[in-house]
């Protein structure tokens, strides 16, 4: 049950074939309906400690990453790390990214749903310069770019261990893991899409008319 997680992505250019891979990844990480009442019977438990959990896993992920900090702009030149336990703004942020997680869960066994939050998510975090490592989970041997939360997925597993104590299993770990990837694939889907978006239109006139008539 290792917790070591490594590499920093930057933001970069998506080709058709790494949006088709994010497909391919999503449609590859599939929970059975088993694993699906594993994770929700575990929330139960981690909810109770939502704050707890939120800023225990940022502050591990800026001990063990901390160039990840440089995300953060209201976090990026704090040196003690202790003292962003009882910050407010770390504490509401932990609280976002919990909410998220807790509405992952809440629509596992609805998957339109689901992929709509998630891809959205995935879009706004184009604009936040948080490229898809930063969230996808270090152990799904996907490409590069992938690095459910490379780094803050990473974090949350080590977070709720403690929390869940006999409750944690390998198998519970891997349908967790499994959830994670499945998410993180959506979310690096509605990245590359929003990346692809944005390439367009800062396309001049031109360059597009041009694209449009290499297509004919």
């Amino acid at each position: 049950m290792g917790c070591a997680i490594s590499g920093l992505a930057t933001k970069s250019e998506f080709s058709q074939r790494d949006r088709e891979e994010a497909a391919a990844a999503a449609a590859a990480a599939h929970l059975s309906e088993e694993q699906v009442q594993m994770i929700k019977d575990s929330w139960k438990v981690i909810r109770d400690d939502i704050a707890k959990v939120g800023i225990i896993m940022f502050v591990r992920l800026f001990e063990t990453h901390p160039e990840c900090k440089d995300v953060f702009f209201l976090f990026r030149d704090v040196q003690d790390l202790e003292r962003l336990r009882t910050n407010r703004e770390l504490r509401a942020h932990g609280l976002r990214v919990m909410s998220f997680i807790e509405k992952s869960v809440a629509r596992l066994d609805q998957p339109e749903r689901l992929e709509a939050l998630a891809v959205e998510l995935g879009k706004s975090h184009y604009h936040y310069n948080a490229p898809p490592k930063y969230y996808n989970h270090p152990q799904t041997n996907q490409s590069n770019m992938d690095g459910v939360f490379q780094y803050v997925g990473a974090e949350f597993i080590c977070a709720v261990q403690p929390i869940l104590k006999e409750r944690w299993t390998t198998e519970l770990e891997e349908a967790w893991k499994t959830m994670f990837q499945y998410v993180s694939s959506l979310m690096r889907q509605g990245y590359q899409d929003e990346s692809a978006r944005q390439r367009n239109l800062a396309a001049s006139p031109k360059d597009r008319l041009d694209k449009k008539n290499t297509a004919l």
